[in-house]
């Protein structure tokens, strides 16, 4: 597999969501039992922090390309 580059935004979606599902799961097992709003508002809150970060990774990752080609172009 090639490597390719590291995405935060994506990791934390996808760890919000899979945390989302292990207490879905839980509640549907009766071993615990968390409010419907207490998921909703982490998955929420999740989804809007992985956007975030994947919001300053594109920008820095462009800040260095655009360095990178002016460097290059002098």
């Amino acid at each position: 597999m090639r490597r390719h580059e590291f995405q935060p935004g994506r990791l934390i979606a996808g760890l919000v969501l899979m945390s989302a599902g292990v207490l879905y799961l839980l509640g549907a097992a009766g071993e615990a039992d968390p409010p419907w709003f207490f998921v909703l508002m982490m998955t929420a809150g999740g989804l809007a922090f992985a956007a975030v970060a994947g919001l300053v990774t594109y920008a820095v990752r462009r800040d260095r390309r655009d360095r990178i080609s002016e460097s290059s172009d002098r």
